[in-house]
């Protein structure tokens, strides 16, 4: 296979390609190493409910546990996309944007991909061993979720909420790592960014709406369609405010609800932006959502600080 076909097509240029030696690219593209974009998105609701223990303590939360969140991340976010490859390796075949991955294009066997994704869970049980037993418990009880996910497109125009159910879990994580419990914070935190991940899931689904239409694929881009932008302004409206009800909730003043109108305003941006029909702008929306949520978690700790 050359060097050219071992990419894949979404995602060229980068250091994968460029540096990563060439016995190990498969693996780093299966764990979307070379796109690191979906980690950091996993890791905002995490970092969000960190944040929100430092509001609510009035002081700079646990360094060691927004650590710990960063790996496990990315840790286990390559292990939901190599199980995600795996579950959909024929139908990625069928795809122009994925048929060049890794497993439909030849480049890991399923065998080899499932090895892999053992290891990747191993590091993320590692990490989640340095929490307390009810942070454990709670973040044993994602996989479900996770492991459901990928079939979730085959039965259903919302797939994107069964996403937004895995990809917000951190936020249910970050507050018993303080505290040893859930409370009504963290649970309202992560009703809101369930409806952030729906609405910039959705604006990534456009970039394949007519591959899904068919090969049978559902989503909420093929559900919503010429709406899209007013569903966009709904759900994004609605994390707004959730998150401002768990911020306010935690202690917040002014400082984070200067935070939160940064990360309102750049959503309202995303909304007035998007072109359904232009999938590279689609892709830099949603890609940009990563410096809204670092817009709201850089706010929760000056407040935490000051």
């Amino acid at each position: 296979m050359s060097e050219s076909s071992g990419r894949v097509a979404d995602s060229t240029g980068n250091w994968v390609d460029l540096y990563a030696p060439g016995q190990v690219r498969p693996y780093l593209r299966l764990a979307r190493l070379d796109r690191p974009i979906g980690s950091w998105l996993l890791l905002m609701p995490c970092w969000w409910s960190v944040g929100l223990t430092g509001l609510a303590m009035d002081r700079l939360p646990s360094l060691w546990h927004i650590v710990l969140f960063f790996i496990g991340a990315f840790a286990m976010r390559g292990a939901g996309c190599t199980w995600n490859d795996l579950v959909d390796r024929d139908l990625d075949g069928k795809v122009e944007r994925t048929r060049s991955r890794p497993i439909p294009s030849g480049q890991v066997t399923a065998k080899q991909a499932a090895i892999f994704l053992v290891a990747q869970a191993l590091v993320g049980l590692v990490v989640l061993l340095q929490f307390n037993g009810f942070t454990i418990l709670t973040g044993l009880a994602s996989l479900l979720v996770v492991a459901i996910y990928p079939f979730m497109k085959r039965v259903t125009y919302w797939p994107q909420v069964f996403l937004g159910l895995a990809f917000s879990w951190g936020a249910l994580m970050g507050w018993p790592a303080a505290f040893g419990q859930l409370d009504w914070g963290p649970v309202i935190l992560y009703a809101g960014a369930i409806c952030w991940v729906i609405a910039y899931d959705t604006i990534y689904a456009h970039q394949d709406r007519e591959d899904d239409m068919m090969i049978g694929i559902k989503s909420t881009a093929l559900l919503f369609g010429a709406d899209t932008q007013r569903a966009l302004t709904l759900f994004y409206s609605a994390a707004v405010v959730l998150i401002g009800i768990a911020c306010v909730m935690a202690g917040a003043s002014w400082i984070t609800l200067v935070g939160l109108a940064g990360f309102a305003a750049h959503l309202a941006w995303q909304v007035r932006r998007i072109d359904i029909d232009d999938p590279a702008l689609c892709l830099r929306l949603f890609r940009s959502n990563r410096d809204a949520g670092l817009i709201l978690f850089a706010a929760m700790l000056i407040d935490a600080a000051v």
